[in-house]
């Protein structure tokens, strides 16, 4: 079960950091901030979620809601810009994000 969500969280937070990073590189960076700042939070609630997935934290469900919101903010932003990396993080947050809704739903049934 967790395998799956572990695997997301880690897939997502590397496309953000990619994507960031990538942001940076990008000719009008300033156009850029808000993209940035969503993937930067993006990672780093994605690693902070799969800690205590794997630690078995009290907080794992408040962590699962936080990521849930976060991934998908961050596919909001990112699907505003066509670069090739924004578009893969998109992607990566979208699949991570329904999936941390499904565990919910299955912590909540």
């Amino acid at each position: 079960m967790n395998t799956e969500l572990l695997k997301k969280l880690s897939e997502c937070a590397i496309a953000c950091d990619n994507c960031a990073d990538a942001c940076l590189g990008e000719e009008n960076v300033k156009a850029m901030i808000k993209c940035i700042r969503t993937d930067r939070d993006c990672a780093a609630i994605c690693s902070l979620t799969a800690a205590y997935i794997s630690g078995n934290s009290e907080y794992t469900e408040a962590a699962l809601q936080l990521c849930k919101e976060v991934c998908t903010d961050c596919a909001k932003e990112c699907a505003k810009h066509d670069h090739d990396h924004c578009q893969i993080c998109a992607s990566a947050c979208r699949a991570c994000a329904e999936l941390c809704e499904e565990h919910l739903n299955a912590v909540a049934a």
